[in-house]
C-alpha cells in the first residue's frame, strides 16, 4: 500500500453555530483543521497509509488535536513538540449574497517557529512513497518556509513523488516577503502542481489570456501549459474551477494536463453547501488517491471532483467520505436517496 507524507500547520477552528454572525455567536463549534491534515484525513479514510507531520505545543488542546488525527487513522509519529500555542482559525459561514468570512489568530504557533534540522526528514520519509506540502505553510514564517524546502529537498533525494497546492493566502504572506520570493524554488522540486483559477496568476504572474468566464475550462490549457514550462520536473498541473453563483450555491470541476493531453471533469452543480471550507484538500486527497489506485489520469481527476463534490455537504474541515461513496457519485448517483 502506498504511504503518503504530508506537512504543514494543523489549527484548531472555531465556527459561529449554524450561519450566525460574529457579533451573534455565544458558543462556538469547535473541530480541528488545517490543508495538509485534511489531505491525510481524506487519504486514510479512502484507506491508504497516511501520515502528517507538524510541531505541536505540549498541552492538552494538541493532545486532543493529535488524539483525533490518530482516530481517523493518520500517523502522527514523526510530530515534533516545542513552542507555547496552537494556531486557531474562526469562521463564520456565509449564506447566499453573504460570503464566509475567516479570522486567523496564529502568530507565533508551534509550527511557525519551527527551523531546519528540527525534524528527522530521512527517517520520515523511510517507506514513503508521496510527500505533500501547500504555500500555506511557507506563507507563515521564514522559518517554516525554509524546513518545508529542506522536506521537498529531503523527499526528492529519497526518490519520494512531490505534490504541492499553491493555495495562495493574502491574509498570511506578513514576513516581509512575497510569494514570488518564495514559491518559486519550492515547486522547483515538485512532479504536480495543483492550483485553483486565481492561484498560479497570484503566485507566478501566470493567467489566461483570453478573456472569458473563471470557470471555463479551455481557457486553462495555456496556464497548466505554461506551469510546466515554468517547472521542468512537473509532469502535471492541475486547476480547480468554482464558479460562485453565491456562498450557497457554486459550481464545481477541474482540469488535469499531463504534458500531452488537457482532462476536463464533470462540471458539479452543488446547490446547497453546508461548508466548503477544506474543499481543495479534498480534491487534491481525492486526486493522490486516483492516481495511485487507477493510474489513469482521466478517472484519478473524475474521483477527486466527487470527493470534493461530497466535501461540500459536510461540515469541518475534514472530508469523511469512503472509496465507495465517491465511486458512487462518480458513477452518475447523486440523488441522495436513503441507503437501506
Amino acid at each position: 500500500m502506498p504511504k503518503i507524507v504530508t506537512f504543514g500547520e494543523i489549527m484548531l477552528r472555531l465556527s459561529t453555530p449554524g450561519f450566525s454572525r460574529f457579533s451573534q455567536a455565544r458558543s462556538y463549534d469547535v473541530c480541528f483543521g488545517g490543508g495538509e491534515a485534511n489531505v491525510a484525513v481524506s487519504l486514510a479514510n479512502f484507506g491508504m497509509e497516511s501520515e502528517f507531520v507538524t510541531r505541536l505545543p505540549e498541552n492538552d488542546i494538541a493532545k486532543a488535536c493529535e488524539a483525533e488525527l490518530r482516530s481517523l487513522g493518520v500517523d502522527t509519529s514523526h510530530c515534533i513538540y516545542g513552542g507555547e500555542r496552537l494556531g486557531i482559525y474562526f469562521l463564520e459561514t456565509g449564506a447566499v449574497s453573504r460570503p464566509s468570512k475567516v479570522i486567523y489568530d496564529r502568530a507565533h504557533s508551534s509550527v511557525s517557529e519551527i527551523k531546519p534540522g528540527m525534524i528527522d526528514w530521512a527517517k520520515v520519509f523511510q517507506g514513503a512513497d508521496w510527500f505533500h506540502w501547500t504555500g500555506i505553510t511557507p506563507a507563515i514564517s521564514q522559518s517554516a518556509a525554509d524546513t518545508c524546502l529542506e522536506a521537498v529537498k529531503a523527499a526528492k533525494a529519497q526518490g519520494l513523488y512531490v505534490s504541492c497546492d499553491l493555495n495562495y493566502r493574502k491574509n498570511l504572506w506578513k514576513y516581509g516577503k512575497a510569494a514570488s520570493e518564495i514559491m518559486p524554488e519550492l515547486v522547483s522540486h515538485c512532479d504536480l502542481i495543483l492550483g485553483n483559477e486565481e492561484d498560479a496568476q497570484k503566485v507566478f504572474g501566470i493567467g489566461p489570456s483570453a478573456p472569458g468566464e473563471a470557470i471555463d475550462e479551455g481557457r486553462y490549457l495555456e496556464v497548466c501549459k505554461e506551469l510546466l514550462k515554468r517547472f521542468p520536473s512537473a509532469e502535471k498541473a492541475v486547476i480547480t474551477l468554482r464558479g460562485s453563483i453565491n456562498a450557497s450555491h457554486n459550481t464545481w470541476g477541474g482540469v488535469l494536463y499531463n504534458g500531452s493531453k488537457l482532462f476536463k471533469s464533470k462540471r458539479y452543480d452543488i446547490t446547497h453547501i453546508v461548508d466548503r471550507v477544506g474543499a481543495g484538500d479534498s480534491f487534491m486527497g481525492g486526486l493522490i488517491y486516483g492516481l495511485l489506485a487507477y493510474k489513469d489520469d482521466a478517472k484519478a481527476l473524475e474521483f477527486a471532483a466527487a470527493a470534493s463534490c461530497l466535501k461540500h455537504t459536510i461540515p469541518g474541515d475534514f472530508n469523511r467520505v469512503s472509496v465507495k461513496e465517491v465511486e458512487t457519485l462518480m458513477n452518475g448517483d447523486g440523488s441522495g436517496r436513503v441507503n437501506r
